[in-house]
């Protein structure tokens, strides 16, 4: 089972706001998931997110691929 580090995305129309998911690579992109790890709002002026570091660590040391987005965000909060 391939398993990603990725947005769901949650909020209005017009105004999203994401949860980052660990979720099987197979599944959609707001259905199911294994663990919610961290919440991205990008609608403020700066940009809010807040990750479980400790959830985030243990995913990643165990195989997990984060997307491309998510591995930004991240390479800025200092976790990869």
């Amino acid at each position: 089972m391939a398993v990603k580090m990725r947005l769901k995305r949650m909020g209005k129309k017009k105004a999203p706001f994401y949860r980052i998911v660990v979720a099987d690579s197979r599944s959609p992109r707001d259905g199911r998931f294994i663990e919610e790890i961290g919440t991205y709002d990008p609608n403020r002026d700066p940009s809010v997110f807040d990750f479980n570091e400790e959830a985030a660590k243990k995913w990643l040391s165990q195989g997990a691929q984060p997307t491309e987005t998510v591995g930004k965000l991240l390479k800025i909060a200092g976790i990869q």
